[in-house]
């Protein structure tokens, strides 16, 4: 590939795929993510890491390899990595003395650090020691956020909106109900956030609709927020900014009512009435030598002049 003023031009078929494969696009792919561990990482950070990284899969990358970065500092780094694998969020993990057992979850517009919320570890089971039945790879979640700081809080509504747009899983039409069996679990409380994974079991109930039971499965987390890095109002709304071409059109005459009943409003042309077919009667059939065209006078004292004879 050749690049001249900034413009990557190819030169051969493969890259002239590659580069197609990246361009911007009205439908885009499922959100990928880049998950790697600093250059002081400890084995708990390492295990999180990998635990993680077996809900996002296969849309996940995860670099077994320490980095030397510190993304509030200086995300370049982070920034290359991200054009490299082509993912927009991303997962760093850490390990220091004055911030032990870090998670910074993130993501990017443009390739450029978006959104960044470290999260410290105080409380850490893994997925494997819990010995249950786990959901298997690719399974969408369910996600449940509880508590009022998801809502009041500014910084806790990024994190809730980073949450979803990290675990969310594939855009998909329908879903059946065997298939609604892994639930994430968030909790905002006494300035702690609790992260569960259960599996929805189907019990039988006597009737049509299962009874549901929830059955942990592991890692669990027990989260503190620690520093954040958001983007502003401005950026924040151009990075969610739809093309024109996926708004949906507006259909002219039609409106709802408070049930959601569909209301359509129908121009019709101007009907000529004199040429409607109404129910043939034998009471209105027409008589030999009766003048129809016309009307007024003339044709009343034609009528009449017939009964009088």
């Amino acid at each position: 590939m050749a690049q001249s003023d900034g413009i990557i031009k190819p030169k051969t078929k493969r890259s002239k795929r590659f580069l197609e494969s990246r361009a911007p696009k009205l439908a885009e792919k499922e959100k990928c993510a880049m998950i790697m561990k600093g250059g002081n990482a400890n084995q708990n950070i390492s295990q999180a890491l990998k635990d993680i990284y077996s809900f996002k899969k296969p849309n996940a990358v995860l670099y077994k390899k320490k980095n030397i970065t510190r993304p509030f500092e200086d995300s370049t780094s982070l920034e290359f990595f991200s054009k490299k694998s082509d993912c927009s969020l991303f997962l760093f993990g850490s390990h220091n003395k004055k911030r032990p057992n870090n998670l910074v979850f993130g993501r990017l517009f443009d390739f450029h650090v978006l959104d960044m919320i470290e999260l410290g570890i105080e409380k850490y089971v893994s997925l494997s020691e819990i010995k249950m039945s786990k959901c298997p790879e690719g399974t969408k979640p369910m996600l449940v956020f509880a508590g009022e700081a998801f809502d009041m809080n500014n910084e806790y509504k990024r994190l809730k909106s980073l949450l979803i747009d990290f675990f969310r899983g594939p855009s998909v039409s329908a879903v059946r109900l065997a298939g609604l069996e892994h639930v994430l679990h968030f909790t905002a409380v006494d300035d702690k956030i609790f992260m569960r994974s259960y599996r929805s079991l189907l019990k039988k109930s006597g009737c049509k609709t299962p009874r549901i039971e929830l059955e942990e499965i592991g890692p669990s987390f027990d989260f503190v927020l620690r520093r954040t890095h958001l983007a502003s109002d401005d950026l924040y709304k151009l990075s969610h900014k739809q093309p024109k071409a996926l708004k949906p059109k507006k259909k002219k005459n039609i409106s709802h009512d408070v049930f959601g009943t569909k209301f359509g409003r129908v121009h019709m042309q101007k009907q000529d009435l004199s040429k409607l077919q109404t129910r043939k009667m034998k009471g209105l059939r027409k008589r030999k030598g009766e003048v129809v065209d016309g009307g007024g006078e003339d044709e009343v004292s034609t009528k009449v002049a017939k009964v009088q004879s």
